[in-house]
C-alpha cells in the first residue's frame, strides 16, 4: 500500500523491524498504528475503534485504562521509581510481591526469582536446574524435554524449547533440547483412539524417549497447561497424570510454563489447578501486570530450593540476574493486578466461560472449521481445506490472514496462528461484547469462505 510520506504508517514501515508479522500481509494491508485505549478497545490514529479479541498478547485482560493499576504505578514512581535486587538489596514492593505469589501459587513455593518477561523466566528456570544438578553431583543432567509445537519464548534457550520450524533459520534448537509428542488428540490420535488411550500412548513414548536419551542426562521437562501459541491445545483426558507419573519415576523436575494460563485464563487462577498438575517450578508473566510493566517470575518448590541453595553456596552465589528484574514499579502494578483478578474479575471469567465455549463450539460447523477447541476464555478454530481429511490450506492461500483482515475491517482484532485462528478476549468483557466478538468472527469466516472456495 502507498502512504503519505509523513503518515504514521509510512514512518512505522520505514523505522521498525517487525516481529512475528506476515510480511506479505503487511505489504497488502499495512500496519495498524494505535493511539489510545479505553476498556477492552483500542483506537488507531484515524480514530477507528477495535475490540481487542486477543487481549494484546494474551495479557491485557483488565483493559487499557485501569485506574487502579495506573495509580499504583504512579504512586510507586513518586516513592522509589527504580532499583535493582542485586547484592542483597531489594525494594519493599518486590518483597511484598514475592510473598503474594507464594500465597496464591498452585503448589507450595519456597522462593521467587523475578525477570522482565516470560522468555527470561523460562530461560532462568533452565539455568537454575543446570546449576542445581551440577551442584548436587549430577553434572550430566543437561537435557530439557519440551514438546513438538510448544512455545516457550525467544531467548536462545527458550527458542530452542519452542518446538516450531521457525526456530530453524537461527540454527536452533540447541542440542540440550529434546522433544516429546504434541498432545493434540484431534490431529494426532490414531483411528478410534480415545483421549485416555492417546494420553497413555504419549506417556509410553515419553518413557521410551527418557530411556533412549538416558535418565541421568535429563535436567527437566517443560510444558504449558494449555499450549497457547501452539494453537490453544488443551491436554487430552488423563494426559498430565500419565506424564507426571513418568517424570516422578525418574526424578525429573517439571517446569509449568504458566505465562499464558496463569492468573485466570483457563477459569482457575492457574492452569495447573485446571488440570491437576503438581510442578516443581512455576513460571508466570503476562497477566501478572496486565501488560502494564515488563515482568516475569520463577517460583520454586521447597525441595528444588533446598537443592538449588546448596549448589549456590558451593559457588558462593547465583551468577544470574537482570538489571530491572523485580522493579519496584512493576511489583506495585503486579500486586494491584493480582488483587483485581482475585477480587471479582476471575468470577467474571467463570461466568462468561460457558457462553464463550458454546459460541466457539457452534463455529465448529462452519465449512472452514475442522475443530473448535478451548477452555475458560481461550479458544481456537482449526481452519481446514477438507473437513473429512483434516487437510489444511496451502500457506499461499493465507486463509488465516484473510479471516483476521475481514475481522479487522469490522472492528475486531483476532490472531491467525499457524493453521488456526486464536481467540483470547479480556477478562472484563460483557456478554454483549462477547456476542459481538463471535458474530464478527462468523461474518469473517463467511467472507474468507467466499474468497477461497
Amino acid at each position: 500500500m502507498n502512504y503519505a510520506p509523513n503518515s504514521w504508517e509510512a514512518r512505522e514501515l520505514a523505522s521498525t523491524l517487525h516481529t512475528f508479522t506476515d510480511l506479505t500481509a503487511l505489504e497488502e494491508s499495512g500496519p495498524m498504528v494505535l493511539e489510545r485505549g479505553e476498556g477492552i478497545y483500542v483506537f488507531d490514529v484515524h480514530g477507528k475503534r477495535y475490540l481487542e479479541g486477543n487481549s494484546g498478547l494474551w495479557n491485557i485482560v483488565l483493559g487499557y485504562d485501569n485506574a487502579k493499576l495506573i495509580d499504583a504505578a504512579m504512586a510507586q514512581y513518586r516513592k522509589l521509581p527504580a532499583h535493582h535486587n542485586f547484592f542483597g538489596r531489594n525494594s519493599q514492593p518486590s518483597i511484598e510481591l514475592a510473598e503474594r505469589l507464594k500465597a496464591v501459587a498452585p503448589v507450595p513455593v519456597s522462593r521467587v526469582f523475578f525477570t522482565n518477561s516470560g522468555s527470561e523466566a523460562n530461560d532462568s528456570a533452565v539455568k537454575l536446574l543446570w546449576l542445581m544438578h551440577g551442584g548436587n553431583g549430577q553434572p550430566k543432567r543437561r537435557k530439557i524435554i519440551s514438546r513438538i509445537n510448544a512455545y516457550h519464548g525467544v531467548t536462545v534457550m527458550t527458542a530452542s524449547l519452542t518446538g516450531k520450524d521457525y526456530v530453524k533459520p537461527f540454527g536452533l534448537p540447541l542440542p540440550e533440547v529434546v522433544f516429546a509428542d504434541c498432545p493434540h488428540h484431534w490431529r494426532f490420535a490414531q483411528a478410534g483412539e480415545s483421549e485416555q488411550d492417546y494420553s497413555r500412548r504419549l506417556a509410553r513414548n515419553l518413557e521410551e524417549l527418557i530411556q533412549r536419551e538416558g535418565p541421568e542426562t535429563i535436567a527437566g521437562f517443560i510444558a504449558e497447561p494449555v499450549m497457547g501459541a501452539g494453537g490453544v491445545i488443551p491436554p487430552p483426558e488423563g494426559y498430565f497424570p500419565a506424564i507426571q507419573a513418568v517424570l516422578r519415576k525418574h526424578d525429573i523436575p517439571f517446569i509449568a510454563d504458566e505465562v499464558i494460563c496463569g492468573f485466570g485464563r483457563t477459569g482457575n487462577l492457574w492452569g495447573c489447578q485446571t488440570y491437576g498438575i503438581k510442578p516443581d517450578i512455576v513460571v508466570a508473566s503476562k497477566v501478572l501486570t496486565n501488560g502494564y510493566f515488563p515482568m516475569g517470575a520463577v517460583m520454586v518448590s521447597p525441595e528444588i530450593d533446598r537443592r538449588f541453595d546448596k549448589a549456590c553456596r558451593d559457588v558462593h552465589f547465583f551468577p544470574h540476574g537482570f538489571t530491572t528484574a523485580g522493579h519496584p514499579v512493576g511489583a506495585a502494578v503486579a500486586l494491584a493486578a493480582i488483587e483485581i483478578v482475585t477480587s471479582g474479575v476471575l468470577d467474571n471469567v467463570r461466568r462468561l466461560a460457558p457462553r464463550f465455549m458454546a459460541r466457539l463450539k457452534a463455529l465448529g460447523d462452519h465449512a472452514l472449521v475442522g475443530e473448535a477447541r478451548g477452555v475458560g476464555l481461550m479458544g481456537a478454530l482449526e481452519i481446514v481445506a477438507d473437513k473429512k481429511t483434516k487437510a489444511p490450506f496451502d500457506e499461499d492461500v493465507a486463509v488465516g490472514e484473510r479471516i483476521a483482515t475481514a475481522a479487522r475491517e469490522r472492528g475486531l482484532i483476532i490472531r491467525p496462528l499457524g493453521t488456526s485462528v486464536v481467540l483470547a478476549p479480556p477478562f472484563i468483557m460483557t456478554e454483549a461484547e462477547l456476542d459481538f466478538l463471535f458474530d464478527t468472527v462468523k461474518q469473517s469466516l463467511d467472507e474468507a469462505w467466499r474468497q477461497v472456495r
